[in-house]
């Protein structure tokens, strides 16, 4: 049994956003929420609210015990990017890529 939970369009670089990932992979789901409570990156505040909803969707929606949680996967997946241009030098325009992330995060039960 596993519960899910996904945030779509996160306007941050999903390159800010993989070490973040990285630092609670395989971590019970209570010390991930304690490190990222405590992590000064912005990155850190989206991971939070994402891994709360998907205790939360275990909790309520499969009867899951939230002490037995760990993070089997967490990712950051590129989405859309917006194109904006900026004036350059001797009339030209400069692109500017303004990068989303697609967050996603999966819960499993210790047995």
């Amino acid at each position: 049994m596993e519960a899910r939970a996904i945030a779509k369009y996160v306007r941050i670089s999903p390159r800010k956003l993989k070490p973040i990932a990285d630092m609670v992979r395989g971590k019970n789901a209570q010390e991930a929420l304690a490190i990222l409570k405590f992590t000064p990156r912005r990155g850190a505040k989206v991971f939070l609210k994402v891994i709360e909803s998907a205790m939360a969707n275990a909790e309520n929606n499969f009867g899951m015990d939230a002490e037995n949680l760990y993070i089997s996967e967490i990712y950051a997946n590129q989405g859309p990017t917006m194109k904006r241009w900026k004036a350059g030098s001797m009339g030209r325009a400069n692109p500017i890529l303004k990068r989303s992330s697609h967050v996603g995060v999966v819960l499993k039960e210790k047995e």
